[in-house]
């Protein structure tokens, strides 16, 4: 979507197909910023016009919303790159040729460390002869990390130029100075002057300390010495690719498909904000073309650098150094980079985070007389979520009530389908007649029932213990219920707190959760081995309280409490009584 997407290019092993399976065996993958021949051969199109729709709502030749970057809407017709539907169009790149080079906000910092080591004259490495082969010879070790030397080399040629000294060029005697970003606006500095040939021959010390006036690295500048540069230089500064493709020439526009196009009251469109970005960019580019062929250097400058800012905000609308005159005073558009980062962007709102079918969210309460590894669900619940189970001669005639049930009534089923694919939902009327049919094979998607396999979830999910499987009961009420020995490992209490159920949809997945997320299988944590499903609080005190050996009960209490610990169904062989006149008795410590 810009110079910083970067080309995957596979490496091959010395024997890349493997016989017994006919398929290539890929060795590492090396990711490397586009040139601009790059992005022109994968492009479908050039952009160059900053408009959207003609007169009659059709797409622009050679505009924005062109229709060989893909369908706009629905009204646009087909592709005219692949000749798919809206809805079946991947979408095109195209690119934007720019009419000066200028600065990448992304790789800005690695720019900087280039030009700290390279020559502002020759474009070779600063380094003499001895350091430069020693560095060369661990770079192309592969047992070291490449990486590192790159650093090394850099803070090597850094502390060369600090404190406003200069070194003189090995290859060519250009004396250079040190190499920052300038405060406050997008530019590169240089401290040294443009001609020190004159002060040469009557300096002895190549790194005498003067007085350097900075001069700005302009786009153009930095681009012809990376140009230059050897690709031996290259290689021993950890560069992949050219480094000349840091600098954008090209902007590569992303597919109508990401950055869609919305028709309002058949006339007006809004645009997305990207759109809205490559438009700005297309208007000032068109400026800078204009104001060089006119030759007005005053005004090429001023448009240049409003170029550099839109172009640095495109890419990230956050990035520091727009100078105040230089920023839009109407509605902040997001850039490339606001579209992935933070808690909505790609990865956490999308990929890491997303919403998603069969789950539940409601408040928790504590229930004593459920098992650890137990969850009260709501039948309220239960009727909305469910589970795709297979049609056997064990669950026939349960799924057939289901089936009857409908969706509405508990137990039920939402929906069946056929072994041919035919899915059948059960809000309409002939449940009876689809419930007669029901063949071995179909699938009926059920409501939650007792036993079933559930996620139960608290965040924040710090570790593993935060998402443990539980085995649902369904209860009448709204909210979730559960054992308060397992508040420990969720962090939970009662004050209003909310937890996720999540429904494993295949006899696979909810084999996984029992086996490898149960409650029974976690009671321990593996940060110290400290147990953290145990009675706390409550237990803890009225299990002291009742089992104390001046406390007494008649024979009904203590029944009552005996048969509390095994739910009623194990037989109990009372002791005998500790008091038996005036009345049978049991103590405490008996219970």
């Amino acid at each position: 979507m810009m110079n910083k997407v970067r080309a995957k290019t596979l490496v091959f092993t010395k024997q890349p197909f493997v016989e017994e399976e006919g398929h290539c065996r890929i060795a590492q993958w090396q990711f490397n910023a586009l040139s601009q021949s790059e992005i022109s051969k994968m492009a479908a199109t050039q952009i160059f016009l900053g408009r959207y729709y003609d007169s009659n709502q059709k797409p622009i030749k050679g505009g924005l919303l062109d229709a060989r970057l893909g369908p706009a809407n629905r009204h646009c017709g087909d592709c005219e790159t692949c000749g798919a539907k809206l809805s079946d169009c991947p979408g095109h790149f195209g690119y934007l040729v720019l009419a000066v080079p200028v600065f990448n906000v992304g790789y800005l910092s690695t720019v900087v460390d280039i030009l700290k080591c390279i020559c502002k004259s020759c474009s070779r490495i600063i380094l003499d002869d001895k350091s430069h082969g020693r560095f060369l010879n661990i770079v192309r070790d592969p047992k070291k990390d490449k990486s590192v030397t790159m650093k090394l080399i850099v803070k090597k040629c850094t502390s060369m130029t600090s404190n406003n000294r200069s070194v003189k060029c090995p290859k060519c005697g250009y004396m250079n100075g040190s190499v920052k970003r300038a405060q406050g606006m997008l530019g590169i500095v240089h401290g040294a002057v443009d001609d020190f040939k004159s002060v040469i021959p009557v300096m002895k010390d190549s790194k005498a300390s003067i007085n350097l006036q900075p001069h700005m690295l302009n786009p153009v500048k930095v681009f012809s010495l990376f140009k230059r540069m050897l690709d031996e230089d290259c290689e021993l500064l950890n560069l992949k690719s050219r480094p000349e493709n840091l600098i954008m020439t090209t902007i590569a526009v992303p597919p109508i498909a990401i950055r869609p196009s919305v028709l309002v009251d058949g006339s007006q469109s809004n645009e997305n904000d990207i759109t809205e970005r490559l438009k700005r960019i297309i208007q000032t580019n068109a400026n800078v073309q204009l104001d060089l062929s006119e030759g007005s250097t005053i005004r090429f400058l001023s448009n240049w650098d409003l170029l550099q800012a839109d172009v640095a905000q495109y890419i990230n609308s956050d990035v520091r150094g727009i100078p105040y005159h230089l920023q839009t005073s109407t509605k902040p558009l997001n850039g490339l980079v606001q579209r992935l980062k933070g808690k909505t962007g790609r990865f956490r709102g999308n990929l890491c985070g997303k919403r998603v079918e069969f789950t539940g969210r409601t408040v928790i309460s504590p229930d004593p007389n459920l098992k650890i590894t137990e969850v009260g669900i709501p039948i309220k619940m239960a009727q909305i979520l469910s589970y795709p189970e297979r049609v056997s001669h064990h669950n026939i005639e349960k799924l057939r009530q289901c089936v009857v049930n409908g969706p509405y009534k508990y137990p039920g089923a939402i929906s069946f389908k056929r072994p041919d694919g035919s899915e059948w939902t059960l809000m309409v009327e002939k449940r009876k007649f689809h419930a007669d049919n029901l063949n071995y094979g179909d699938i009926v998607h059920r409501h939650l029932e007792d036993g079933d396999i559930v996620l139960f979830n608290r965040q924040p999910s710090l570790h593993r213990m935060s998402i443990m499987c539980h085995r649902a009961r369904i209860m009448p009420w709204r909210t979730l219920r559960f054992n308060e020995s397992v508040c420990n490992p969720y962090n939970a209490d009662f004050d209003g707190d909310e937890m996720n159920m999540h429904v494993p949809q295949t006899e696979e997945a909810r084999t996984e959760a029992v086996m490898l997320m149960g409650v029974q299988n976690n009671l321990c944590t593996p940060k110290n081995g400290e147990i953290l499903v145990a009675s706390t609080q409550d237990f803890l005190t009225s299990s002291f309280l009742i089992t104390r050996k001046d406390t007494f009960y008649d024979r009904a209490s203590f029944s009552l409490m005996c048969s509390y610990m095994g739910d009623g169904i194990d037989p109990v062989d009372l002791p005998t009584p500790a008091v038996i006149k005036p009345i049978e008795l049991w103590t405490g410590k008996q219970l």
